[in-house]
């Protein structure tokens, strides 16, 4: 992979140390600049310069004073490309209850304050302002999650797809690399670019001449004024475009605008092993904040991170509250094991590795090389989960890679310890067949998990214990987690440890009420379960929870969903996770008694 290179330049004074008199793209980003293979905007700018541009980067401009920040490179000879950064900005800001945090993970000293409520459209339009003629170019998770019309949680409102409040040329969604390298080809070798954007794959852009889309090959959603003034409109409208997005092959999305329309191109196929292996810069980059940030402090989302190594993309559990298979796919895409192997060779020889790789994942760890096992019936499947209500007899759920992959990293000079933070999908390691418990390697994976790569404690995620509530999350019975918690708690004694299983649970999701608190508090005292990997759940936009959320029914069957809207229902269901506590006693106490009189 070779060594790292120097950091993209910041500042005008970095450009004229390297000779330049132009830049070919500047990336404007509300994240501190980390050069790092977890964070996006550096992925993108890396990408571009090893395609050969000159790259640029803005990293947390100033947006409230006289603009230098936006002029200092300039106009690109190509375009800007902006993003809000690692999330949307409005999740960095704002608490499930929408109290504004005192912090920011993605900024040196962990501060708030540094980036713009809907940073890439307040981005955007600046950068409209000063440079007119100069396409730009959003993406990353706010751009992508809005590439329609959305509810938006923060404001209470349907908004359009960002592209129409951004005033953006291009939006690219989902995992960026392919789109971008195919952007910036088009528009440096063809004047009249615009003109191909409807054969660019994984981009999004407004269309003005509505005639060419006439024809019954695309999805044609409501007008977005229809959906403001019949909410039924959105939900039928949400049915066909998380439907489309779970398919192998994907049609285009089109939604009008009065006049003009919003053209959502179908995504380039999931990447091959050999194209994610192309995708990992971890040998370009310096794996470290750029210097300019060291006497500001950490970035905390860089130290959670640093000693971990991302292995694939994408995840076929289908969460409801969740919005990784609608950014980065349902279908996983997977490093090679030498890839990865190479990165932790790498990872051990930087000054703060100390020995431990904190995690060897992705959004969900043990999904590493997981297809199914005809192809063919993948590609005639809108299932949204793989594994809910049950898992699809085609799914090759193979754990062995990954255990290979575990012990290949661990035998390497200087890495002393491996765990595995980014979460296990429990419910794929319960089967009844035999036969596949021992085809896809599930028991030793399980072992070696427990014995090799926990911490004292595995976190795992229930989310509930209410079979309806769970139906909507789209996640497994509860009895599931149970049964887990018995091989778990069996294989434990019999390596000899006292690990502890740690619950996450989600409160306030669309179809918990009170009550159904009340049984999970109930529940997990029961079975001497610790609450406190918890969370409120928060309406973000595209997810199916948060369609469940704005209409109060579920848009796929039209039955009336309970919605936990009032902030005292919402602090009323969070209590039960501290039930224990002295001070709520009393609250949870009357709630109970509420309950008991209307029943």
């Amino acid at each position: 992979m070779g060594s790292a290179l120097p950091f993209l330049p910041i500042t005008k004074k970095e450009t004229e140390n390297l000779g330049w008199d132009y830049v070919d793209v500047v990336i404007v980003n509300g994240d501190a600049y980390v050069d790092h293979p977890s964070f996006g905007g550096a992925v993108i700018g890396r990408i571009l310069e090893r395609s050969g541009l000159r790259v640029a980067m803005i990293p947390q401009p100033n947006w409230q004073d006289d603009l230098r920040d936006f002029r200092k490179f300039g106009r690109p000879r190509l375009f800007f490309g902006v993003t809000s950064g690692n999330m949307d900005s409005m999740v960095n800001h704002y608490t499930a209850n929408k109290r504004l945090r005192s912090d920011d993970a993605y900024t040196p000293g962990g501060k708030s304050g540094f980036r713009p409520d809907y940073a890439a459209t307040v981005y955007s339009r600046i950068l409209r302002e000063l440079y007119p003629e100069t396409p730009i170019v959003i993406g990353g998770i706010e751009a992508s999650m809005r590439r329609l019309s959305h509810y938006d949680y923060w404001s209470d409102t349907l908004k359009p797809s960002i592209l129409m409040e951004s005033g953006a040329d291009v939006l690219v969604y989902g995992m960026g690399e392919r789109p971008i390298l195919r952007i910036a080809k088009m528009i440096s070798e063809n004047p009249d670019w615009r003109d191909e954007l409807s054969e660019c794959p994984q981009i999004a852009f407004v269309e003005r001449d509505a005639s060419k889309y006439k024809t019954s090959n695309h999805i044609v959603l409501h007008d977005y004024n229809e959906e403001l003034k019949d909410k039924r409109k959105y939900g039928e409208d949400f049915v066909k475009t998380e439907t489309e997005s779970n398919r192998v092959l994907q049609r285009t999305i089109v939604q009008p605008y009065g006049n003009e329309l919003v053209v959502v191109n179908p995504p380039f196929p999931t990447a091959t092993e050999e194209e994610m292996d192309s995708f990992a810069l971890f040998g370009r980059m310096s794996n470290e904040p750029h210097p300019k940030y060291k006497k500001r402090g950490d970035i905390p989302a860089f130290e959670m991170i640093k000693n971990s190594i991302t292995i694939h993309r994408g995840c076929f559990g289908g969460c409801s509250f969740c919005a990784i298979s609608a950014h980065q796919g349902k279908h996983i895409a997977s490093r090679s094991e030498a890839s990865i192997v190479m990165e932790a060779e790498n990872l051990a020889k930087r000054p703060y590795f100390k020995g431990h790789i904190s995690d060897l994942g992705g959004p969900s760890a043990n999904m590493y090389k997981m297809s199914g096992s005809d192809p063919e019936k993948c590609s005639k499947c809108g299932r949204a989960s793989c594994l809910v209500p049950q898992k699809c007899g085609n799914l090759k759920f193979d754990h062995r890679p990954a255990t290979a992959l575990y012990q290949k990293v661990a035998s390497l000079k200087g890495v002393k310890h491996i765990t595995i933070g980014s979460g296990i999908r429990y419910d794929m390691l319960i089967d009844d067949d035999g036969r596949k418990r021992k085809d896809f390697g599930l028991g030793e994976y399980l072992r070696q998990v427990i014995a090799n790569h926990v911490s004292g404690r595995l976190k795992v995620a229930p989310e509930h214990t209410d079979a309806e509530v769970l139906k909507l999350m789209r996640k497994p019975s509860f009895d599931n987690f149970i049964q887990f918690l018995g091989m778990f708690n069996a294989e434990n004694r019999r390596c000899g440890k006292s690990q502890q299983l740690i619950p996450y649970f989600i409160a306030a999701h669309p179809g918990c009420t009170v009550a159904k608190m009340s049984e999970l508090c109930d529940i997990t005292r029961r079975f001497n379960l610790k609450t406190e990997q918890i969370q409120d759940f928060t309406p973000t936009p595209m997810t199916y929870a948060t369609a469940m959320y704005y209409l109060g029914y579920d848009p796929y069957t039209g039955k009336k969903v309970h919605v936990a809207k009032s902030r005292q229902e919402r602090s009323d269901q969070h209590l039960f996770f501290f039930a224990e506590k002295k001070e709520n006693k009393q609250r949870i106490k009357q709630l109970r008694m509420n309950q008991k009189r209307r029943h």
